[in-house]
């Protein structure tokens, strides 16, 4: 009996063993089977902003899993399509691609890679391998809107935008509504940095929109301008103003003059991205995030508490949950490209 139980225990680890050994195999020819890769939009992968969101998020999925990637920062328009039909060609799948400019690309290349993964942020493909990922920029929008107006003394603020596009506006108007919300007679000057792609990556023109801004009595500035941005923050820090970051959370950049930062979780939608991949678990069509799934969020830490009073992480705090339940309604720019809220 007592050598039945010993062999019967040994036949038991053994398949213990082999189940584990069968798992980590599974596993391990999984990870190998998604190879994802990112192409970045202009302003290049440590805008601090968008494109660097998308950065942390693979590297994130890199620490996680040991699974690498390969990305790409593009230099001119003309490299989209070069550069996702590069990677697509060569196997890599996931191929995401970051900001809206992506579009026609992969539109395109989709067609051609029909059996490769697609992902891209912030416009909308309607194919059936690929992903598209939007954000309701307009709710974050809104909440450091009221934080703007609260934290103002002059009662004047101010809103960079990066090219000048809808998306652009659908940021500048959940702003407005947001400062509104709190001060209905305050005073919103609003600037894009450019027209064409070139207007994410341009910080002295940033910088330069900021100050005559600030001189006309802005005390507080959001920007939703990608890597030109930097030029606004660094402005508002050179003023003793405040700025407000946007998409990775900016408050570190400097601390004691970010009042915010919102932030936008294109970090979670690479990671997800790929993991859906491995996990077998991917589906194409619209994901669109926002503040009811921690989509798009206002940046509270160590670098601006001493920024935000109790009663306004409350109010925003109570205006968070109103958006969410429905009760407040932030008017989204995109659905007919108007803005009920003027600045």
């Amino acid at each position: 009996m007592r050598g039945r139980g010993l062999e019967g225990s040994v036949r038991m680890r053994s398949s213990w063993i082999a189940a584990a050994v069968a798992a980590l195999f599974a596993t391990q020819v999984q990870a190998a089977e998604v190879e994802p890769a990112v192409v970045y939009d202009l302003g290049g992968k440590f805008d601090k902003s968008f494109n660097e969101a998308a950065y942390n998020g693979a590297e994130r999925y890199k620490a996680d899993t040991g699974t690498d990637y390969r990305d790409f920062e593009i230099q001119s328009d003309s490299q989209r399509e070069q550069a996702l039909r590069n990677f697509a060609r060569r196997g890599f799948d996931p191929v995401i691609g970051i900001g809206f400019s992506q579009a026609q690309a992969i539109e395109k290349v989709a067609d051609e890679y029909p059996d490769t993964h697609f992902v891209i942020v912030d416009a909308v493909v309607d194919k059936p391998n690929v992903r598209s990922v939007l954000f309701k920029e307009e709710q974050g929008s809104y909440l450091v809107g009221m934080l703007a107006a609260m934290a103002s003394e002059t009662g004047k603020i101010g809103f960079i935008g990066g090219m000048d596009i809808p998306l652009m506006r659908k940021f500048a108007c959940g702003y407005v509504e947001g400062a509104q919300a709190v001060n209905p007679d305050i005073e919103i000057y609003e600037n894009m940095v450019g027209t064409t792609g070139s207007a994410w990556n341009d910080p002295v023109r940033g910088g330069e929109l900021a100050k005559s801004q600030f001189d006309q009595g802005a005390d507080v500035v959001y920007h939703a301008a990608g890597g030109s941005g930097v030029g606004v923050l660094q402005a508002a820090a050179d003023a003793g103003k405040l700025g407000i970051g946007v998409d990775s959370n900016q408050n570190m950049t400097h601390p004691g003059s970010v009042l915010t930062s919102m932030v936008k979780r294109v970090d979670n939608a690479v990671y997800d991205a790929i993991d859906d991949l491995a996990k077998d678990q991917w589906s194409a069509g619209v994901e669109n995030f926002g503040l009811s799934d921690d989509g798009v969020a206002w940046a509270l830490d160590e670098n601006n508490r001493d920024l935000i009073s109790n009663e306004m992480e409350t109010r925003v705090g109570e205006a968070r949950e109103k958006i969410i339940a429905g009760e407040i309604e932030v008017h989204d720019y995109m659905s007919d490209n108007s803005c009920p809220a003027k600045s």
